[in-house]
């Protein structure tokens, strides 16, 4: 990974909604999952990189219980003592996996570790794990380093909230999710990609870096689609220049 200097973030997508962020003295890891399959869906493009090759990891974000977003295998491979942020109802699911530090934050709720500030944001989506936890929360992470804003959405349909995101917070990089919008229950939970740049649009953010797709068949949708449509959409709105598509495992320094 490259060395990061004094302002510049660095973002890695593993793939899905798997990503390392980095500024200088910092590591992040949101959503990972380097599993193959996801009960019986498998994974169709590899993880941009090998578990082992991950730098120390400082602090770990997990949006939501879905098995696609909260890996107990991948967590239990990267647990090594480090907080680990949740929304509330999350934090007995990574207990045992080795985070001792668990911090479970309400909407709009923002928690300052070093020198991150992060906060949870709401979202359309659901959060039980099994089929009678619907007591446990989800939503998107707001992270703020160095005068750098990342938003990170989680699993979401489009909903009015992406507004009052953009107006609490000076987002400069969106990742937001673009696929498993063909779904049976696509449409009330997950975004397509002419929804996530209307949502880009009204979180006034600066680049918008598409996520979970292409990485398991959660939807019936073809697995190249996604970025295609996003991109004929941003091209229609003219902000084609402000969309980030990026690789599996290539560091982006910005």
């Amino acid at each position: 990974f490259p060395k990061i200097r004094e302002g510049e973030i660095c973002i890695t997508w593993i793939g899905h909604a798997s990503f390392l962020i980095q500024t200088q003295g910092v590591n992040i890891l949101i959503d990972p999952i380097w599993s193959k399959w996801l009960k019986v869906i498998k994974r169709l493009k590899q993880p941009g990189f090998e578990i082992h090759h991950l730098p120390s990891i400082d602090f770990v974000l997990v949006t939501h219980a879905h098995f696609d977003h909260l890996d107990r295998r991948t967590l239990r491979r990267v647990a090594a003592d480090q907080p680990i942020i949740v929304p509330i109802g999350v934090g007995n699911l990574v207990h045992d996996l080795g985070f001792h530090i668990v911090h479970e934050l309400d909407y709009w709720q923002t928690i300052e570790l070093g020198p991150l500030k992060i906060s949870l944001t709401p979202c359309q989506h659901w959060g039980a794990r099994f089929l009678a936890d619907l007591h446990r929360d989800f939503g998107g992470f707001v992270v703020a380093a160095n005068g750098r804003t990342i938003f990170h959405c989680g699993d979401t349909a489009y909903f009015a909230g992406f507004k009052e995101i953009g107006e609490r917070f000076n987002i400069e990089l969106a990742l937001l999710p673009i696929g498993a919008y063909e779904a049976p229950t696509g449409r009330e939970v997950h975004m397509n990609p002419e929804e996530a740049v209307r949502a880009f649009l009204e979180l006034h953010a600066k680049t918008l870096i598409p996520m979970h797709y292409g990485t398991f068949p959660l939807g019936f949708e073809p697995l190249e689609e996604p970025p295609q449509r996003l991109l004929a959409a941003a091209r229609s709105h003219g902000i084609e220049e402000k969309v980030m598509v990026m690789t599996e495992g290539k560091p982006v320094v910005l």
